[in-house]
């Protein structure tokens, strides 16, 4: 044991002495690129020490309390310099009469005296949607959900994201297509790819990933939630659902008269039945055997006459005739 320890001290006296032609100060060993820049470190002991010739450059100030001080008197500076909340938060365009008023309010509120740590002027910015109620809470700005439960897809799986009047974005599982996604190795990495896509390509929604579901935003204030249709189709075992207002969107998932009931009413909230709501719903139909007659009368008592349908040829919203039970495109000269 003893013999042990003296001989760890001799080696580690060894280690650590100088030898001449070294570059090392403590070993005399030599001297590799350090991992922070601008030093370098043995390759012996590890030592680490500045590289006397190193270019010095300016990285600029170091977060620091001091840093942090500044960037506090900074966002003050940009708000006392009339821009306002809405314009150190980069979100002038496309805010409503209310949306500004709202802001305003927040402002005055809570802006007042404010600390923190965080300058907006400096920090990459994302899109921002904001909506208040009328007590300027900020309210939740996801319109929708896709929920994946299983990494296994069959082929064929097809995301749509639809609005009337803008028409329907498809993104398919196709890593070959500029808008395809491709199954991950993990659901977690398979939503990151959805997501992905679908922020690049989309003109209607923003999409992030949440685990193993990706929410989505409206892409546009001046886009009503409501109208926006979100619809998957997924042959084969069932690996992907919408969530819309709380409401898992699935045919196989209707159970009730009284689902289908309610999954009508937030597919028309706009009083319009695009081409994806309409699969949407004919498949809920088929699942609990809802006669064509009967899921217009349900249209009749939520919504009266005044429902119509997009046309899926010539993308007119054309009216309902009641007494046929199915609306009527002039244009096309069909019934849809």
């Amino acid at each position: 044991m003893g013999f042990g320890i003296r001989e760890g001290r001799r080696q580690a006296r060894e280690n650590l002495s100088s030898t001449e032609g070294g570059e090392c100060g403590r070993c005399g060993g030599s001297a590799t690129s350090s991992n922070i820049p601008g030093y370098l470190q043995c390759v012996k002991c590890g030592y680490e020490w500045k590289d006397p010739e190193a270019e010095t450059t300016d990285r600029g100030p170091r977060d620091s309390i001091s840093r942090d001080s500044e960037r506090i008197e900074e966002f003050k500076r940009e708000m006392a310099s009339g821009q306002g909340l809405a314009g150190v938060l980069g979100v002038h365009d496309g805010l409503d009469s209310a949306q500004k008023e709202s802001l305003t309010r927040l402002q005055d509120k809570w802006m007042s005296g404010m600390q923190g740590q965080y300058n907006a002027a400096e920090e990459e910015r994302k899109p921002l949607m904001i909506a208040f109620d009328e007590e300027d809470n900020l309210l939740e700005t996801q319109v929708g959900s896709i929920h994946l439960s299983d990494n296994v897809f069959d082929g064929g799986e097809e995301i749509r994201v639809e609005y009337p009047g803008r028409g329907t974005e498809f993104f398919v599982i196709n890593e070959d297509d500029a808008l395809g996604w491709k199954r991950g190795r993990t659901l977690i990495e398979t939503a990151r790819n959805i997501a992905s896509i679908i922020n690049r390509s989309s003109t209607l929604v923003h999409a992030f990933a949440e685990g193993t579901s990706v929410n989505l935003e409206l892409r546009d204030v001046q886009l009503d939630a409501d109208s926006l249709v979100i619809y998957v189709d997924d042959p084969g075992g069932k690996n992907m659902t919408v969530e819309k207002l709380g409401v898992i969107l699935d045919p196989s998932e209707v159970q009730l008269y009284e689902d289908y009931h309610r999954v009508v009413g937030i597919a028309l909230a706009d009083g319009i039945i695009t081409p994806s709501e309409d699969q949407m719903l004919w498949a809920m139909r088929q699942n609990l055997g809802i006669s064509d007659a009967d899921h217009v009368r349900i249209i009749l008592d939520l919504f009266g006459d005044s429902a119509v349908k997009e046309c899926p040829d010539c993308g007119i919203n054309v009216p309902l005739y009641g007494e046929y039970n199915a609306w009527w495109c002039e244009g096309c000269q069909v019934w849809v």
